[in-house]
């Protein structure tokens, strides 16, 4: 475990800590979790290694396994919690303890450092790369922390709670004087959360390049963009911060957003990686993050992000577009925002997804030669005409995309915070949510297997 540490704590585990306050009448409660893994070799803000432990199961105790409790203490037997480590090491997972302090406070006791210092020796004896435990207070606050040794844990000071509701502690405050009005709806917490908050955009296009200076100017300090493209003459009528010398010079898109940034002065640092979201140089950055922008137009991102989301526990939050002209004066306009979190069904489910052009363009990208061979024997579909785009449809797509994660943060919609989808008809003037189910055997969004499992060979368990 090198580096920072940080947790990601899903919504159907943190659930689960929570009813642990409503089940003991006053009395203290345990039960165990496994967290995954998120190796982070090079933070794409500090250069530097770190660990995210992302929440994978949350395990109840055998009732015959509590030996006693009471408003001040519990006590259960091992077997369950041998059981674990032997779990844990089988499937590379980091073991947890959880337990409440129903009348007391967020604070470990001094009776928690004795006993977690032994079943930690035990841990570490048994291999398991370090205990994490998480203790619930009854005012409903979280702290955790993680022994790497017996004989001092480590707080982990920076936990991400993801779901449809989205929440950031973190110690790290700064307050930025722009942000002013800002902070009059929100609030000054809720308003430095938000600048907290590490955005990654996948795509510099249409989309992309205006959901970046909305996060910008809302104040986001780190951010990360994934593109590999230049600008055309083409992206002009659209490309947001795009001039028409850099046509001339054939820059890069990312070069075009960093001056944007650069020239802003907010405080933003912008990472621009000259990769495709889900490339092997784009995994660090991508754990890295705590919300994604979809606002790519291809499938194959869109496949590999879609169950990025669900390993790694962080929202990803995708924006689709279809634009026709029907007749003379008829026009289909529609903007799509689907929110990636627990609970909600994924792309495929949803039918967002076409894996046989996720096939082809991902063969597209690593293999050109054979793509085209089989383009020429009509064994793959190939490219169509250019898809319309008009700069104020894009754009008020991004914006739909950013206030849905705003939602998510400050609840301004409602409680629920975020919605699965939400779809707008520039058209019809109106807007719509479609009820979107989980499908039965799913092999993303329907596994428990997969929710916050984190690293695992290959990438996402994908057989390219």
């Amino acid at each position: 475990m090198k580096g920072a540490l940080d947790i990601i704590l899903t919504d159907p585990h943190e659930a689960g800590i929570r009813a642990l306050l409503t089940q003991g009448a006053g009395a203290e409660r345990s039960a165990y979790m496994l967290f995954g893994i998120a190796a982070i070799t090079r933070d794409p803000w500090t250069q530097a290694e770190r660990t995210r432990f992302i929440s994978h199961a949350f395990l109840d105790l055998d009732e015959q396994d509590v030996v006693s409790a009471s408003e001040r203490h519990v006590t259960w037997q091992t077997d369950g919690f041998m059981r674990l480590l032997g779990r844990a090491q089988t499937e590379g997972l980091v073991p947890a303890i959880v337990h409440t302090h129903p009348s007391g406070k967020a604070r470990f006791s001094k009776q928690d450092d004795r006993n977690e210092a032994e079943l930690a020796r035990t841990a570490l004896i048994k291999g398991a790369p370090g205990l994490i435990s998480v203790l619930i207070a009854g005012n409903g606050e979280i702290v955790i922390r993680i022994w790497l040794s017996a004989t001092k844990p480590t707080t982990i000071t920076r936990i991400l709670h993801t779901g449809p509701r989205l929440k950031l502690v973190s110690q790290d405050h700064q307050e930025f004087d722009f942000l002013d009005r800002q902070a009059r709806l929100f609030g000054d917490y809720t308003n430095s959360m938000i600048t907290k908050f590490r955005c990654g955009i996948a795509g510099g296009g249409a989309t992309g390049s205006a959901a970046l200076p909305l996060l910008m100017r809302l104040g986001v300090r780190e951010a990360v963009m994934f593109e590999k493209d230049h600008a055309e003459d083409t992206n002009l009528n659209r490309l947001h911060g795009a001039r028409r010398e850099d046509v001339a010079e054939k820059r890069a898109k990312t070069d075009i957003h960093c001056r944007t940034v650069a020239e802003a002065g907010l405080g933003m640092s912008l990472v621009a990686i000259d990769s495709w979201a889900g490339e092997p140089s784009t995994w660090d950055a991508l754990k890295s993050c705590d919300v994604i922008f979809c606002c790519t137009d291809d499938h194959a991102g869109r496949l590999i992000l879609n169950r990025f989301a669900r390993f790694y526990g962080i929202a990803v939050i995708d924006v689709g577009l279809a634009m026709q002209r029907r007749g003379e004066q008829s026009f289909d306009l529609f903007a799509r925002v689907s929110t990636l979190v627990p609970g909600h069904p994924c792309l495929l489910c949803g039918g967002f997804i076409d894996p046989r052009r996720a096939r082809e363009e991902a063969l597209k990208r690593s293999d050109p030669d054979v793509y085209e061979e089989l383009k020429e024997e009509a064994y793959v579909l190939g490219e169509g005409d250019p898809s319309p785009a008009v700069v104020t449809f894009t754009t008020e797509a991004a914006t739909m995309a950013v206030n849905e994660w705003l939602t998510g943060i400050t609840g301004f919609a409602g409680p629920a915070g975020m919605l699965p989808t939400r779809m707008r008809r520039f058209h019809a003037r109106d807007e719509r949510f479609p009820s979107i189910e989980s499908q039965p055997g799913c092999p993303c969004c329907a596994s428990s297997v997969t929710l916050g499992r984190g690293d695992a060979t290959p990438f996402l368990d994908m057989v390219t």
